[in-house]
C-alpha cells in the first residue's frame, strides 16, 4: 500500500472510533445507545444460557471509550433474558440499558464514593410482594402490605450486599410480575437470582469511579444474538 493510502487508512480508522492497526472499536462506540453519560458500565455474557462473563467500566474522554477497569462476572443461574419479557422469580439478568439510581450496603461506602449510598440498618429490606404499593423498592420497616417471605432482608446477604448498586430495571415505574431487586453487587457462592455479581475489590473500585455528574449507567447483553449488548 502506498504511504498516502496508508495515512488515508488510519484516518478513516480513526473517524469511525476503530485503532488504526484495524482493531475494532471499544464495546461502548458499537452500542446503540450509552445513557448519554460519559461513564458507562458493561455487563457482556458469551451467549444468552452463560452464568458467567465480564463487567467492565468506561470513560469516554476526548471523544472515544477508555476502559478504566474490568473484573470477572455472574450472572443469573438460568442466563439472560431479554428485559422486557422477563418474569420473576425465573433466575435470569434482565438485558437491556438501565440507570443506577443509588448505592446501598452493609460496610461503609468505600474511599471517595460519590454515589449517593445508603447504609443497611437490621430493618432495611427490598419489597418483591407483587401485591404491594412498594413493589421493588427499598422499604424500612417493611410495609404491612408487602410480605417478608415475598422480599428481601437486605442485612441477611452479608457477603453479597457488603456493597451494590441498584440497577434501573423495572425501577421508575414497577410492573408487577416482571421483577424486583436487580443490582450490581459482590459474588455470593455461584451465579445469581438474575442481578450481576463481581469480586469485592471490584465492586469497591466501581463505587470509588462512579461519578453521579457523568450519568452512568449500566449495559447487561450478550456477545451476540437477540439479546447483544449492541443493541442496546
Amino acid at each position: 500500500m502506498r504511504p498516502g493510502a496508508v495515512a488515508l487508512a488510519s484516518v478513516s480508522a480513526l473517524l469511525l472510533g476503530a485503532a488504526p492497526g484495524g482493531c475494532p472499536p471499544p464495546l461502548p462506540a458499537r452500542m446503540a445507545d450509552t445513557g448519554g453519560g460519559t461513564q458507562l458500565i458493561t455487563a457482556q455474557a458469551p451467549r444468552a444460557d452463560a452464568t458467567s462473563g465480564t463487567v467492565a467500566w468506561w470513560d469516554l474522554r476526548g471523544g472515544r471509550w477508555v476502559r478504566s477497569g474490568s473484573a470477572p462476572a455472574r450472572f443469573g443461574a438460568n442466563g439472560l433474558v431479554e428485559g422486557a419479557a422477563r418474569k420473576q422469580n425465573t433466575n435470569t439478568t434482565p438485558t437491556g440499558l438501565y440507570d443506577l439510581p443509588f448505592a446501598f450496603g452493609i460496610q461503609p461506602a468505600p474511599g471517595r464514593t460519590r454515589v449517593s449510598y445508603r447504609p443497611v440498618h437490621a430493618d432495611s429490606w427490598w419489597c418483591q410482594d407483587n401485591g404491594s404499593r412498594a413493589y421493588n423498592r427499598w422499604t424500612e420497616p417493611l410495609p404491612a402490605d408487602c410480605r417478608a417471605a415475598e422480599s428481601e432482608h437486605l442485612i441477611s446477604y452479608e457477603d453479597q450486599y457488603a456493597y451494590a448498586l441498584v440497577i434501573g430495571f423495572n425501577y421508575a415505574r414497577p410492573v408487577p410480575g416482571r421483577g424486583a431487586g436487580i443490582f450490581l453487587h459482590v459474588n455470593g457462592r455461584g451465579a445469581t437470582a438474575g442481578c450481576v455479581s463481581v469480586p469485592e475489590d471490584a465492586m469497591r473500585r466501581i463505587l470509588t469511579w462512579a461519578d453521579p455528574a457523568k450519568k452512568p449507567h449500566i449495559a447487561m447483553g450478550t456477545v451476540s444474538g437477540a439479546t447483544a449488548i449492541t443493541r442496546y
